[in-house]
C-alpha cells in the first residue's frame, strides 16, 4: 500500500514538472551542456540562428562566438541595447532587430560588409550611425516606427540599396542622400511630417512603389511625373489640392486604386479643387485625360 502511494505521488511529482514554464531555446541546450551551436540552423541558402520572442532584455554572451552564422532574428524582445561584438558576426547577410527597444545601434554594424537585409523597424531609435553606410551590399532597410528625423550623408554610399522603409518617423523633408539612391524600386515614407517631395525625386530612376500617404504634403512635383517606371504612387491622406498636368506621363499606373494593398494612384482623403473629385471618380483614363487636356489649353 505505502508502495502504491509512493508511486502516485512520484507520478504527480513528474506531471507537475511537465507542465512548468518551458525555458527558451537556447537557455535549454546551455544547461543540459549542449554546445551553443547546436541552436544554428543549417538551411540550403544560409547558416541561420533564431531567438525571436525570448524575452531578452540583453544579448546572450555565446552569440557573438558563433560567427558561422548568416541570418539572425532577434526581433520581438525587450533588447535595449546591441553590444559592439556585434561586429564579430562578420558574415551575416540578414539581421532582424525589429521591436526591441533599441535606442541606438553600435557603430561596429559597419563592420558587416556582407549584410544585404536590416530590419530594425519599431524601436526607438532617434538616428542611425553613419557607419552604416560602409555595408555597401545593403539592398532592404526598415527602420519604420522610430523617432528618426534625418539621415548620415554618408547614405548616399548605400548603392546597392533597392527597399527603403522610413515611415512612422519625424521626417519633415526627404532627406537629400535618398536623392543618391539610384538602385531603389520601393521608397516608404508614410505618416511622417511631409510637407513637400522636392524635384530631385526625379533622380529616383528605377522607382516602382512611391508611399508617402498620412503626411502634410500640399501638392506633387512636376519632377515626379517622369518617373517612367512607376506602379504604385500612394498620396493618400495629405492636403493635396492640384495635381501636376504631366501626371498622364505615368503610364504603369494602371488605375485610381482605393485599396491600401493595390497597385495605381491613391489620391483619396485630399481636399482636391473641383472639378477633380468628379473626374478622379471616373477612374484614371478620365483623370488622364483632363490633365492632357489642359496642358493643352494652357
Amino acid at each position: 500500500m505505502g508502495t502504491e502511494h509512493s508511486k502516485k505521488e512520484g507520478q504527480r511529482s513528474m506531471v507537475f514538472l511537465r507542465k512548468g514554464p518551458k525555458l527558451p531555446a537556447w537557455e535549454d541546450a546551455l544547461l543540459a551542456g549542449r554546445e551553443p551551436k547546436s541552436l544554428l540552423k543549417r538551411g540550403l541558402r544560409y547558416v541561420s540562428l533564431s531567438l525571436i520572442m525570448k524575452g531578452m532584455t540583453s544579448t546572450p554572451d555565446f552569440l557573438w562566438g558563433l560567427h558561422e552564422v548568416q541570418k539572425l532574428n532577434l526581433s520581438r524582445n525587450q533588447l535595449v541595447l546591441i553590444p559592439p561584438a556585434l561586429g564579430k558576426l562578420d558574415r551575416l547577410v540578414v539581421l532582424n532587430l525589429g521591436s526591441n527597444c533599441l535606442k541606438c545601434l553600435p557603430k561596429e554594424i559597419g563592420l558587416l560588409r556582407n549584410l544585404k537585409v536590416l530590419f530594425v523597424n519599431m524601436n526607438c531609435l532617434k538616428e542611425v550611425p553613419a557607419e552604416l553606410s560602409l555595408c555597401r551590399k545593403l539592398e532592404v532597410l526598415s527602420l519604420s516606427h522610430n523617432c528618426i528625423s534625418q539621415l548620415p550623408l554618408s547614405f548616399t554610399d548605400l548603392t546597392s540599396l533597392r527597399k527603403l522603409n522610413l515611415s512612422n518617423n519625424r521626417f519633415v523633408q526627404i532627406p537629400l542622400c535618398i536623392f543618391a539612391l539610384r538602385s531603389l524600386d520601393f521608397l516608404h515614407l508614410g505618416s511622417n511630417k511631409l510637407e513637400n517631395i522636392a524635384e530631385s525625386i526625379q533622380y529616383l530612376v528605377n522607382l516602382q512603389i512611391f508611399i508617402v500617404e498620412n503626411n502634410n504634403i500640399r501638392s506633387l512635383p512636376r519632377s515626379l511625373c517622369y518617373i517612367s517606371t512607376l506602379e504604385l504612387l500612394n498620396a493618400d491622406y495629405n492636403a493635396i489640392q492640384t495635381l501636376p498636368d504631366d501626371l498622364y506621363l505615368l503610364r504603369r499606373l494602371r488605375r485610381i486604386a482605393w485599396n491600401p494593398m493595390d497597385k495605381g494612384l491613391h489620391i483619396a482623403h485630399n481636399p482636391l479643387a473641383r472639378p477633380l473629385p468628379e473626374v478622379v471618380e471616373g477612374g484614371l483614363d478620365v483623370l488622364f485625360n483632363y490633365l492632357r487636356d489642359k496642358k493643352e489649353h494652357n
